[in-house]
């Protein structure tokens, strides 16, 4: 019985052994060198450099086939076909098959990144315990009728997909010399074929990833992963297996998805280093070479306000103007006149100018892809710039570092001020429409900066004049998109217009970048641009308060409140700018063109009771529909000032009587002695003495003080009621125009 036992023991210990030896021969390693990467590509797209940046940041072995050859695979993306990777694989394996240690990773390689290393790969790979391993998905393709002959999976995705798998060459070997069918034939149904037989699949010693180790299909999985941030670099993690996939594949309708993983993984953007491939293969556009040839398209599609504006900044940026060749589109009658001075006073000064008025009756699309055509019939064209006209730059430089960032296509990130709203989409929703991307809002704010692979974009970018006569060559990449009802609570309840817009959506396969990485200006607001005025601009101080700001607050404002720019020419009588030179012109235009001056009588219907005391030849803001526009801007400009002159008052900013006076010798020259009907008064030179009128002033007789050169765009401002008893001095000659507001009546 002793003797039974001692044989049973080394029976036991023989067969661990056994099985020791022959898991130690399964699991051994494999140098890194021994792994192979295979993968097909006929062109040198934007897809393929961001696969071999990402296998170059791991130090991958890459091999890759059919480069310069003819594609007869089939359109894959969208319907069967991709035989030829089979051909091509079937080829390469030929001569690879008798390393006997050799392990092969094909993978495809426009919609594919590495996320993890060789060793990692590796690691995973001998822990399935499988000579070939296939990715898998949740979703079968082609041939939903094969499912059912599938083995069952307790958990994980139970399809394969053959977009990347990895094993011995030997094995791959097997299963692609099997292959004698067409290029346009299906490479995926050909591999299930090969899966599904269960002779076949215990033969090949073949698995799937079923949970996602080292192969990540986003088709029918992109709610399951998000990003995980680490120290180093940046992974994707499967939230439903929790794993860490190697290989991220964007197939099917995921590319936009997958594009917005790639703008991190594995280490493009990370939060300690920010844009860490910026930098990479960048144009140095130092002053000592030639700068490349620009096409500038304008395109003016809607009432715009600040086009003047908008025109002089493009003359400001910095780039030679015998560089540029501008097409200017206008298809407003309204803005016939701005393009008109623009031509007359620049049409000499660039290489050349062509533009063209409301008259061709040309619809957005034709029109920008006309401005494209003049680059891409003109062999010397290195760029074509597109900027539409509510697009205000701010950087002179906007241009030059573009071109610097060496993109096929690339724009600024322009926002509205103050708003979410910009001119790029970062994610499309399902029903192709706007949807924000994870990153959006860090991209608008600045929180992360760099270049980015966007969907779409608008009213501002560059294309290289080589992409618009190669991958764009008689492509209308303009698609006229309407807007969803639901977009204006989407976009921050900002829709911004109701008519249709214009989006930039290149072909498949050519990248779209906009970069963050300096400031470059803002858009303005073309909703609810009211033309019936004489100056519309006037009219923006609520769409567009920025520009409204620049355009027509004095420059010296703001030194009010950092440089003390106010002064005290008699008591409680402070002085200080207000108002820039257009604003008053402006102000003056209107007026005149509306015309109906009151003539200084007592009989007044505009004001309560039908009768002024104190009469003067003047203009209600109400009268030109301009009184709720005055009275913010009271409230925004002039309420600043007078909480630091007024110590301890606290003005409620509102004003019933707000007017402009006309002083003229044979109407009304001057103003006898009165007090006014507010706590405060602000009175606004609207045109400058000496030049504009002779005479003229004011004279506060309790301090026997008077003040009698009023410079344009200042205001006074000094109590209203009892103290200051003030009369309108005698203008002389000319015109004189003052802007009066009684303030809290």
């Amino acid at each position: 019985m002793e003797h039974h036992r001692c044989f049973s023991a080394l029976i036991l210990t023989l067969m661990s052994c056994v099985h020791y030896s022959l898991s130690m021969e399964r699991n051994k390693d494999i140098p890194t060198e021994k792994l192979l990467v295979l993968a097909v590509a006929t062109q040198e797209t934007d897809g393929f450099h961001r696969f071999m940046q990402s296998a170059n940041y791991f130090k991958f072995n890459v091999k890759v086939l059919g480069m310069g050859e003819e594609w007869k695979g089939g359109d894959v993306g969208r319907s069967i076909g991709g035989g030829q990777k089979v051909r091509l694989l079937k080829e390469a394996m030929e001569s690879l098959a008798d390393q006997e240690d050799l392990v092969v990773l094909f993978v495809d390689s426009y919609d594919l990144i590495f996320a993890g290393g060789p060793e990692e790969i590796f690691r995973k790979f001998q822990q399935t315990n499988h000579k070939l391993v296939f990715a898998a998905e949740g979703i079968i393709w082609p041939d939903s009728r094969l499912a059912e002959k599938y083995p069952s999976v307790r958990n994980g995705k139970r399809f394969l997909n053959s977009g990347g798998f990895i094993g011995y060459a030997r094995y791959i070997q097997k299963i692609v010399k099997q292959w004698d069918l067409h290029d346009n034939d299906d490479d995926q149904l050909f591999y299930t074929k090969v899966y599904v037989d269960p002779l076949q699949r215990e033969k090949l010693n073949m698995t799937l990833d079923h949970k996602c180790e080292i192969f990540q299909n986003l088709n029918g999985a992109v709610d399951e992963v998000i990003l995980k941030f680490g120290t180093e670099r940046v992974r994707v993690r499967n939230t439903v297996y929790n794993s860490l996939p190697s290989i991220i594949h964007g197939n099917v309708n995921t590319k936009i998805y997958f594009n917005y993983l790639a703008n991190y993984i594995p280490n493009v953007w990370n939060y300690e280093q920010g844009c860490t491939i910026c930098d990479q293969d960048m144009v140095d556009l130092c002053e000592n070479i030639k700068f490349p040839q620009v096409t500038v398209g304008i395109y003016i599609e809607q009432p715009t306000p600040f086009l003047p504006e908008f025109l002089e900044r493009f003359l400001s940026l910095d780039y030679p103007n015998d560089k540029l060749n501008v097409f200017v589109h206008n298809s407003e009658v309204y803005h016939e006149k701005h393009i008109q001075k623009f031509w007359e006073e620049n049409k000499d000064v660039f290489r050349s100018f062509k533009a063209v008025g409301p008259e061709e009756n040309l619809t957005q699309g034709e029109a920008r892809n006309m401005g494209m055509d003049l680059c891409r019939k003109d062999l010397s064209c290195d760029y074509y710039f597109s900027i539409d006209a509510d697009v205000m730059l701010t950087n002179r430089q906007t241009i030059k570092l573009l071109i610097e960032q060496n993109r096929k296509i690339i724009g600024p990130l322009v926002t509205r001020h103050g708003k979410l709203w910009s001119n790029f989409w970062g994610a499309l929703s399902l029903d192709g429409y706007y949807a924000r991307s994870e990153d959006y809002i860090d991209i608008v704010q600045g929180k992360r900066v760099g270049v980015w692979n966007i969907p779409f974009m608008a009213h501002i970018y560059l294309i290289k004049g080589q992409t618009l006569r190669n991958e764009l060559k008689n492509r209308n990449v303009f698609v006229l998109e309407r807007l969803d009802p639901d977009m204006t609570v989407q976009r921050e309840r900002e829709s911004p217009s109701p008519e249709s817009f214009q989006m930039l959506r290149p072909p498949q396969g050519v990248f779209m970048y906009v970069t963050n990485r300096h400031e470059f200006g803002r858009l303005i607001s073309t909703a609810n641009y009211n033309t019936s005025h004489y100056n519309n601009d006037l009219w923006q101080i609520f769409e567009n308060p920025l520009d409204w700001r620049e355009k027509y607050i004095h420059p010296n404002y703001t030194r009010i409140f950092t440089d003390n720019v106010l002064e005290q020419p008699c008591p409680d009588v402070f002085w200080f700018p207000v108002l820039s030179e257009k604003a008053c012109d402006e102000l003056v235009e209107e007026l005149e063109n509306y015309g109906s001056w009151s003539g200084g009588r007592h009989e007044d219907k505009r004001i309560n009771g039908g009768y002024e005391t104190v009469p003067t030849d003047d203009i209600h803001m109400k009268q030109i529909d301009f009184d709720k526009e005055w009275l913010h801007f009271i409230r925004e400009i002039i309420s600043p000032v007078t909480l630091k002159v007024f110590s301890g008052y606290y003005t409620k900013g509102y004003a019933i009587m707000n007017f402009v006076v006309k002083y003229t010798p044979n109407r009304q020259a001057y103003l006898r002695p009165h007090h006014d009907s507010s706590t405060f008064t602000i009175n606004i030179a609207l045109n400058n003495k000496g030049l504009d009128f002779q005479g003229g002033g004011c004279r506060f007789h309790r301090y026997n003080c008077s003040i009698e050169s009023p410079r344009k765009g200042w205001s006074f401002m000094h109590p209203g009621r009892l103290t200051h008893l003030h009369e309108g001095l005698p203008t002389t000659n000319g015109t004189r125009y003052i802007a009066v507001s009684f303030i809290d009546p």
